[in-house]
């Protein structure tokens, strides 16, 4: 039957877009870059999709959609803070170690897998998030870097604040932090509130052009760090 291959197929329409990515990020082609991983991301959200929506879904479809996101989701982000390592400034103290401090940056390829295989084993996550979801954490630091390229290169910025962020940002994807999820119950708003909340943030991210998604993971965090201590 043809139709049960068509899930696994979108799944490996994502992982080409993520091997492109990286690809793309070796050569600090960003734009290119985070171009893939936002193909790669709708790949990823309609494979499920297409598989309920079929009854083909399998257990290699789950073993394969995880190694697809493991490359668009955690080794392609990898690479784009791996070139930029090598554009920011280095304070005096660490120029010496300058060749030696973008490999760093393959410590989010590895916090993203360990992301993956809990929320493949988490049951609690079944209508909700705990930990940033791997394709938000890429969306972010590809639009970051795109929109704020001139700021992160610049004198005002160094790479102890990239490394610093960075390791904020892994320790987020495996943190015991409850994030609401974007799910629409109804069209209310009495129980729809925080996703209503959610999208009125996001439009006034919009101007900030390029950077405008990566503000609205900023507030999407930040808002279910709220909603949780209410």
């Amino acid at each position: 039957m043809i139709k049960k291959h068509i899930p696994n197929s979108l799944t490996c329409c994502n992982l080409i877009c993520g091997c492109m990515a990286t690809g793309a990020a070796f050569y600090g082609n960003y734009h290119w870059a985070i171009l893939m991983i936002i193909v790669g991301a709708v790949f990823d959200f309609f494979d499920g999709m297409v598989a309920r929506l079929l009854g083909v879904s399998s257990p290699i479809g789950k073993e394969l959609d995880s190694l697809a996101d493991v490359v668009t989701f955690g080794v392609a982000p990898s690479v784009i803070l791996f070139y930029l390592f090598h554009e920011v400034h280095y304070p005096a103290l660490l120029v010496p170690y300058a060749k030696y401090i973008p490999y760093t940056a393959f410590l989010m390829a590895a916090f993203s897998a360990l992301r993956l295989a809990k929320f493949n084993l988490d049951t609690r996550q079944t209508s909700s998030f705990i930990g940033l979801p791997t394709p938000a954490n890429a969306l972010f630091w590809g639009s970051l870097v795109v929109g704020q390229h001139a700021f992160l290169v610049s004198l005002k910025f160094n790479a102890v604040f990239l490394f610093l962020f960075m390791f904020l940002s892994c320790l987020l994807l495996v943190a015991e932090l409850p994030l609401f999820s974007l799910k629409f119950k109804d069209l209310s708003w009495e129980h729809n509130r925080v996703q209503y909340i959610f999208l009125l943030g996001c439009l006034v991210c919009l101007p900030l052009g390029a950077s405008a998604v990566a503000a609205m993971i900023v507030w999407y965090v930040a808002l279910s760090m709220m909603v949780r201590k209410a």
